[in-house]
Formats: C-alpha cells, sequence, structure tokens
C-alpha cells in the first residue's frame, strides 16, 4: 500500500540511530522493521514523502503509526528549538528524519542490558542470536524471521542456553529481568500508567539497570521523549561541545529527541574522521 508523510522521516537515519538492533535494508531497497510479531517493509518512493508499504493495511493504522511515533509532529520541534550552541545546531539539521520509535518494553530492557561496553555491531549479533535461538517463528512472504524471544520464552531457554549467548558479566542482570518480568514482579505494562520518575525508578530496581539503561527503556520502550540517556558519545560531546555543562535539561519535554540527533551526529562523525583506508561500522 502507498502511505504519505509529510513530517520528518528518513528510514536510514533512524536504523543506524541507535536506537534499534534489528532494521536491515533489504536488496530491494526496502527496509525490514520487526517488533513482537510485527514485521513491516518499507521504502520510500519519492522526495514528495510517498511510501511503500507492505504490512497488513488494519498493522500499519494499530501499531506501526505508534512504533513510527508519527502523530507527532517532528518538523515543529526542530524549527522551535532554540539553542545558542553550534554544535547542536548542527546536530539537529544533521538529524532531521530521526523518529523516536515505540518498542517492546521487554526487548528494550534486554537489549539495552546487553548493550554496556559493547559497540553496536555486537549488539547487533547479540540480539539476532537471541532471537534466531529462542524466540518463535514470523514467516513473511518474503522471509522467515524469528521474534525477540519473550520473558516465557527465554525462561524455558534457560541458564544454560543463555550462556552460549556470549553474555558475560551481563548474564545475571540478564537473568534477572528476565525472572522479574515472568513473575509478575516487574509488570512491564503496568509501568506504562507511571510518570517518568516513577518509571525510572521501578527499572532500576532490575539488578544491573543503571541510570543509562534506566533512560534507555523509558525512551525506547515506553516514548518519554523527555528522557536522556548518556553514553560514551553523548558524555564526550558534553565535555568538548558543551564546556563539560549538561545542555540536555534545558530542552525540557524533548530532551530525548536532540539527545538522538545529537547521538546520530557523533555517529557520523566517525566517519568524518576515520584514517584514510579504514571502515567505519555504525
Amino acid at each position: 500500500m502507498t502511505v504519505y508523510i509529510s513530517d520528518d522521516f528518513d528510514l536510514r537515519k533512524i536504523a543506524i540511530s541507535g536506537q534499534c538492533f534489528r532494521v536491515k535494508q533489504m536488496n530491494n531497497e526496502y527496509w525490514r522493521f520487526i517488533c513482537r510479531d510485527e514485521v513491516c517493509y518499507i521504502k520510500k518512493l519519492d522526495e514528495d514523502g510517498v511510501f511503500d508499504v507492505i504490512c497488513d493495511p488494519d498493522s500499519w493504522e494499530s501499531f506501526w503509526i505508534k512504533y513510527f511515533d508519527l502523530d507527532r509532529d517532528y518538523q515543529e520541534i526542530r524549527e522551535s528549538i532554540i539553542t545558542d550552541n553550534a554544535f547542536i545546531q548542527k546536530a539537529v539539521r544533521k538529524g532531521a528524519g530521526i523518529r523516536v520509535l515505540r518498542q517492546d518494553p521487554f526487548e528494550m530492557l534486554i537489549t539495552f542490558i546487553i548493550s554496556q561496553r559493547k559497540s553496536i555491531p555486537s549488539i547487533r549479533k547479540t540480539v539476532e542470536w537471541l532471537s534466531e535461538h529462542a524466540g518463535h517463528e514470523i514467516n513473511t512472504p518474503f522471509e522467515r524471521l524469528r521474534s525477540f524471544p519473550t520473558a516465557e520464552e527465554l525462561t524455558w531457554f534457560g541458564s544454560k542456553g543463555l550462556e552460549s549467548a556470549s553474555l558475560g558479566y551481563r548474564l545475571p542482570y540478564i537473568e534477572d529481568a528476565i525472572a522479574k518480568v515472568y513473575s509478575g514482579k516487574l509488570d512491564l505494562a503496568a509501568l506504562e500508567f507511571l510518570d517518568d520518575e516513577a518509571l525510572f525508578d521501578e527499572l532500576l530496581k532490575v539488578h544491573g539497570v543503571g541510570i543509562k539503561v534506566a533512560n534507555c527503556v523509558c525512551l525506547f520502550g515506553y516514548g518519554r521523549v523527555a528522557r536522556t540517556p548518556v553514553d560514551t558519545w553523548i558524555r564526550r560531546m558534553i565535555a568538548e561541545e558543551c564546556g563539560g555543562c549538561d545542555p540536555f535539561p534545558g530542552f525540557g519535554d524533548i530532551a530525548g529527541i536532540i539527545q538522538q540527533y545529537v547521538f546520530y551526529t557523533e555517529q557520523i562523525h566517525k566517519y568524518d574522521n576515520a584514517p584514510k583506508g579504514v571502515t567505519v561500522v555504525v
């Protein structure tokens, strides 16, 4: 089906923005997104915001519009940003097209525990391995896929299975998260109704979940766009471009969107500064 998206929407920028790890560009130029049991293939057709989308039309309306945060006007947000910081101004320009995806909270919890001290390619590899070995099958007209495993599936997969995923010191953290969600002690659906601070505090109760991971889950699993995860790249930007003063609180309830623009720009910076002949993988 054909859909029209007049707002900022750049599939490649979204794919490399550090928030999603199973997005894939297919050989036919479609981008494939997978979340829970939903799969969407999408390709831009022209510069006027026309896209070809391959998924169930009801799914597009009930799931993917929310997933891509299409009810929020990102162009209006960009145009409303007032800052004297030249780097943030540049990041907002370069990052235009990124959207904060509304992903599955359990997948985000496990994924960002995995992400600690790992590169993006390494995170992708581990997440895909868990999906292939513990998730259930999803069939589309083009391929057979595996879902990211649920807490129940990972419980059945067991400690021995998880040990094969090369999780290292993260293994007990992931086991604790699985156990809390599977037992109902951590009700991820109920957390939806908490305010940002209460949600953040509940996530911190999972063993091994610190400030950065909790903020990632808030932002990418619950759409709390005031939250700003601070990793190595963001910390470096604060030190080098902001004189060590964290600028994000000044952006209030859109700080997480600004963070995504900055993170993306820092990733592109790797390309610009790589030694000649060295390929940088994002």
